[in-house]
């Protein structure tokens, strides 16, 4: 089985590494970046209550989590595209 159609049975993490529920998953598709020293895990999943898009930074074995349910993927990339837009504009005020 490929890594864009596994089914795993994870479900949100409890303190201590347990895990709260088991609700089965499926990995739609999973990219990779890597930027200055983070590494970005994009993975689109699939449960019962639908799509999302779970997005991992990990930096030096350090993970942080978003999930961005699937319906709020286009404001989502919206609001990204203005912050790049923004962020490669030259600076205002330089002094």
């Amino acid at each position: 089985m490929g890594a864009n159609n596994r089914q795993q049975g994870l479900g949100r993490r409890a303190p201590g590494g347990g895990s709260e529920s088991h609700v089965p998953e499926t990995t739609l598709k999973s990219d990779r970046i890597r930027i200055e020293r983070k590494d970005f895990l994009f993975t689109l999943r699939e449960n019962a209550r639908g799509r999302f898009l779970r997005i991992t930074e990990d930096v030096n074995g350090r993970r942080d989590t978003i999930i961005v349910p699937a319906p709020g993927l286009e404001d989502f990339i919206r609001v990204v595209q203005e912050m790049a837009k923004t962020a490669s504009e030259e600076p205002t005020g330089a002094g």
